[in-house]
């Protein structure tokens, strides 16, 4: 009953700010980097916050420097979303929130100084690679909820963390879908969605591997890791300013130059991460011969993708400077 609850009030809650953020104007315009061509509402993503602050009412508080973090690192996002800021405050910002998140999970020692900073880095990158990949139709939240559901399997089996959370959480992104994963959306995630939500995952995702030592669970993220990774290092080789909008993931290569249907490639990409994970918590092999055996795979498909088609993203820029 109390989901069905918390569900009723997270879809009005996305429906109040849709008329705030028409009324304030709070949109993304289509521009040649872009892989929509109407106007769209933005931060519809805010509902991931709403079903964070949901669980912790419900929870009685729990995980308060977690929700600090999240809060901070939303706040921000939000801000962004309506003025551009320097990336330097943003990323101040995030460290931050990381460090909370880590507090929270009992992750800062000085004995292990050097692995917190490591993984400060690390996990910073992780949101900000999430961030990024938030561009098509569907994406953002289909690819969360492949997250969320090996997640809640683990959790099923060695409890890492309130059940609760995963479920509340799963509720707010499909609240989302229902608004994003068509082929006209009604909102994007924004950047206060894509960042909460990674900031989220990021949290149980670490709870795992504190419970469990556990790191090769970062296979629940290999999709967008691989994608992501690759797409910067390919960016560095044709001397691009990495923190720009581009258009040159392979999931906007296969929406934009190939026309595919945005919700398909998003269904691809879950499917996907969804298969890869699975198969990490089903297939009996050693767990690290698998993560490595499908980061190998991964890049290799994305290498021969971007042999295949970036001509066309190519052909596509040259057809926009002419005009």
């Amino acid at each position: 009953m109390i989901y069905l609850i918390i569900s009723v009030i997270l879809m009005t809650a996305e429906l109040a700010y849709f008329k705030l953020a028409d009324r304030f104007n709070i949109i993304d315009k289509p521009n040649l980097r872009s892989s929509h061509t109407t106007i769209t509402l933005r931060g519809g993503g805010i509902v991931f916050y709403f079903g964070a602050m949901a669980y912790f009412i419900v929870s009685h508080g729990a995980y308060p420097w977690f929700m600090l973090g999240l809060t901070m690192i939303a706040a921000v996002s939000f801000v962004d979303d309506l003025h551009s800021m320097p990336n330097r405050i943003r990323l101040m910002v995030q460290f931050i929130a990381m460090l909370l998140m880590f507090h929270q999970l009992g992750f800062l020692t000085l004995e292990s100084w050097w692995i917190s900073i490591a993984a400060l880095i690390v996990c910073t990158e992780i949101i900000n690679a999430y961030n990024f990949m938030d561009g098509i139709n569907g994406i953002t939240g289909a690819y969360s909820i492949a997250i969320l559901i090996p997640l809640a399997i683990v959790n099923s089996r060695i409890g890492f963390i309130d059940r609760s959370m995963i479920y509340i959480i799963g509720i707010s992104v499909l609240v989302f879908c229902i608004f994003n994963f068509r082929k006209r959306a009604r909102c994007f995630a924004g950047d206060v969605g894509s960042v909460s939500i990674a900031f989220i995952l990021l949290f149980m995702l670490g709870a795992l591997i504190m419970a469990t030592g556990q790191v090769w669970y970062l296979i629940f993220f290999a999709v967008y890791g691989v994608d992501s990774v690759l797409t910067i290092i390919h960016r560095l080789m044709l001397h691009e300013n990495i923190f720009k909008p581009h258009r040159k993931h392979a999931y906007q290569i296969m929406a934009n130059e190939l026309g595919i249907p945005h919700t398909l490639v998003s269904t691809i990409y879950f499917a996907l991460q969804t298969t890869i994970s699975l198969g990490a918590l089903y297939l009996h092999i050693n767990e690290w011969v698998y993560f490595i055996s499908v980061i190998a795979v991964l890049s290799t498909g994305y290498t021969v993708f971007q042999r295949k088609y970036f001509h066309l993203h190519l052909e596509y820029l040259k057809s926009k400077n002419k005009l």
